[in-house]
């Protein structure tokens, strides 16, 4: 009798010691992936995956942040996060202004994601929401903020977000879109790729049309200001 009590009480103690060690591992591993993305450019992330799995050719072509032309940064800063080179990996009024409008039943733009967030969830993890794969994101997100750095941010985002049909990074579209590397980009151009980025399947970036056209339009008005306020300051 006192050994099959003894044996009910070590149960619980015996399934901590396995989420303990569970989360140990978890930590350590993924510390040692965002170290290594820190140096080498990701290979693959979910969403190529899936595009590879679906049966499509992956298009990408790493480029450097330092070879991409400065007016891209911008452009991503103007559109997706203008607060990119200030905070530390959340918007944390861009989040609240979210919560708010989901509240009221309004269209959420962006979710209240920075950046950094979204480099996070597109480099370790899925598309989609629920609390459990948002929990990770926030956990990467960290991660990457203090690992790699600004520059770095910027640069993997660049590199791996999708701008068109499995085509990925901004080397990759401008290439698609404009027939040349994204070394040299005007204004205009970044802001198109930028326009993009929310919707790459269904928004083209070579002759835009109704929605995306003004968007587009309304970033590359925006690029200057980013520009002349230093919000990209973090990436010179």
């Amino acid at each position: 009798m006192a050994a099959r009590s003894r044996t009910r009480k070590s149960v619980p103690a015996r399934i901590l010691r396995l989420l303990l060690k569970a989360v140990l591992w978890f930590v350590g591993l993924s510390l040692l992936w965002v170290t290594a993305y820190r140096f080498v450019p990701p290979p693959l992330t979910v969403t190529m995956i899936g595009d590879v799995l679906g049966g499509r050719s992956v298009t990408k072509d790493w480029l450097s942040l330092a070879r991409t032309d400065p007016n891209m940064a911008r452009a991503a800063i103007a559109a997706e996060d203008s607060k990119f080179c200030s905070h530390h990996g959340f918007d944390v009024d861009a989040i609240a202004a979210a919560m708010k409008r989901n509240a009221q039943g309004g269209r959420v733009l962006r979710g209240g994601s920075t950046i950094s967030q979204q480099t996070a969830k597109n480099a370790f993890l899925w598309q989609g929401g629920g609390l459990f794969r948002k929990g990770l994101e926030a956990w990467f997100t960290l991660l990457i903020e203090t690992i790699w750095g600004k520059k770095r941010i910027m640069e993997v985002y660049l590199n791996i977000a999708e701008t068109g049909i499995a085509t990925y990074g901004v080397n990759a579209g401008a290439q698609r879109y404009f027939g040349h590397d994204a070394t040299r980009l005007s204004a205009t151009e970044a802001s198109r790729i930028a326009a993009v980025l929310p919707l790459p399947k269904k928004r083209p970036g070579a002759a835009p049309t109704g929605y995306t056209r003004r968007y587009g339009n309304a970033i590359s008005r925006r690029v200057g200001i980013v520009r002349r306020d230093g919000l990209d300051a973090c990436l010179r």
